[in-house]
């Protein structure tokens, strides 16, 4: 099946009101092209150079979400032009992409990313320790970034109901953060391939899909980036 074939596939199984994020990381700008030609324009990356590389060659109408972790000395490479970091995990990354979108003068989107996975080499803010950051109303000293939601990632299991546990842990969250951040506040990103039909029913408003739309990923090609 090709890839505009599983896009169209992904995409009719999602209801109203879910966005896609075609994860795109580690394929070819070729593959993202026939995506993009097929009417996708939001596409996932999770490191920063190869996302550069990517911007550049590919049309500049496409909306580009950086996903996975990001070093604070790797920002400047994405500031210029992303649309959304959906992995802020820290202070200090959210201070650095104040300072790199302040430099380009524009306003930046984010997700505070969450961890909720039985899993410590998961990143992401503990809840408490979220809780405990924002009351210090840091956001109103970075005017530079629009906090939009939240992200997280389940644990990656089969049991099914530790996936819900987690995904409403999830949405339990961002609830309890909307009346602070208002109207924009609007994101909770939650489901890749393997789970995202149950993250959708636990609320997500943006899923995650990589291997379902374009196979599974090739590492080797993009070691060197």
């Amino acid at each position: 099946m090709s890839i505009s074939e599983q896009l169209a596939r992904v995409r009719a199984s999602l209801p109203e009101g879910v966005r896609l994020v075609a994860v795109s990381k580690t394929h070819p700008a070729e593959a993202i092209r026939e995506a993009y030609e097929a009417g996708q324009r939001l596409f996932g990356e999770s490191r920063p150079q190869e996302l550069r590389a990517k911007y550049e060659e590919l049309p500049k109408d496409i909306e580009w979400h950086m996903i996975g972790h990001l070093q604070t000395n790797k920002v400047k490479y994405i500031a210029p032009f992303v649309q959304m970091v959906e992995s802020v995990d820290s202070a200090r990354l959210a201070e650095a992409l104040q300072r790199e979108a302040d430099k380009c003068g524009r306003q930046l989107d984010i997700l505070l990313e969450i961890h909720v996975a039985d899993e410590e080499t998961k990143s992401g803010w503990e809840p408490d320790e979220l809780r405990e950051y924002l009351a210090s109303e840091p956001f109103a000293a970075m005017p530079a970034l629009r906090v939009r939601g939240v992200m997280g990632i389940a644990t990656n299991t089969d049991d099914e109901e530790v996936i819900r546990r987690d995904f409403l842990a999830l949405k339990s969250l961002f609830d309890e953060l909307r009346p602070r951040f208002g109207a924009d506040f609007d994101t909770l990103s939650m489901g890749m391939s393997h789970d995202y039909p149950l993250a959708v029913a636990c609320g997500s408003t943006l899923v995650r899909v990589g291997s379902l739309i374009f196979g599974e990923r090739d590492y080797s090609k993009t070691a060197a980036l």
